[in-house]
């Protein structure tokens, strides 16, 4: 029992935590796009023009920065769910069946390849962008604030911090979900370890029975006499 309520506390700390970093991921990764007049900034180039100064923006699919804000709103919905389920079992003293430890396994797995990529995907989108940005300025966070596109009308105020946000955002949740799989798969362990004690009682308790059953069965012989 005692181990069943540390991993009940650990995936209950892992999915608050998870539940933070989500919104770490929409919420700036919506300031952004909302700033950029719809553009997502991810793997966009541009080229610095000599006559005005200007960054003529040649920007990428928006379905980058659309990709990553699925992931984390589904983090978050999943994190929701999963805080108020396990908060019940921890109320009423029950704990998940086999089953369901299973499918939580599975399913952490998986969003730790969801974080993994969307991770991946701000901190490589972001640097792309970067380089474009070095080529004028000493440092990517120097053009905050900055009138780099007026043509696209674009707010530079807050990009840097918002992407920063998100990429922190995205590589702690895959971390978080990593951690939470690791649980997972401990209880799923723990399940399978004590199935495996419950069957060999279960043997063990025949096995003596059949022995008494033999010994109480007066001889043949003895009968006949």
């Amino acid at each position: 029992m005692a181990l069943t309520n540390v991993l009940l506390l650990s995936q209950i700390a892992g999915y608050i935590i998870g539940l933070i970093l989500s919104l770490c991921i929409i919420v700036p990764m919506g300031m952004h796009q909302n700033e950029f007049g719809g553009h997502c900034l991810l793997f966009s180039r541009g080229t610095w023009q000599e006559e005005d100064g200007q960054l003529l923006v040649k920007w990428a699919t928006t379905a980058y920065c659309n990709y990553v804000m699925v992931v984390g709103f589904m983090m978050f919905i999943v994190c929701c769910i999963q805080v108020y389920r396990l908060s019940m079992f921890m109320y009423k003293g029950l704990d998940s069946s086999f089953l369901s430890a299973f499918i939580e396994a599975v399913a952490c797995v998986t969003f730790c390849g969801l974080a993994v990529s969307a991770a991946v995907m701000v901190t490589l989108g972001f640097m792309t962008w970067c380089q474009n940005i070095v080529e004028r300025f000493p440092s990517c966070e120097d053009a905050t604030g900055q009138d780099i596109d007026k043509m696209d009308k674009i707010s530079t105020h807050g990009f840097y911090i918002e992407l920063g946000t998100a990429q922190f955002g995205a590589w702690g949740a895959f971390a978080t979900w990593v951690g939470l799989a690791v649980f997972s798969t401990l209880k799923v362990c723990r399940y399978h370890q004590l199935e495996n004690i419950q069957v060999s009682m279960y043997r063990e308790r025949q096995r003596l029975v059949n022995e008494n059953n033999g010994r109480s069965t007066p001889p043949i012989e003895s009968l006949s006499n």
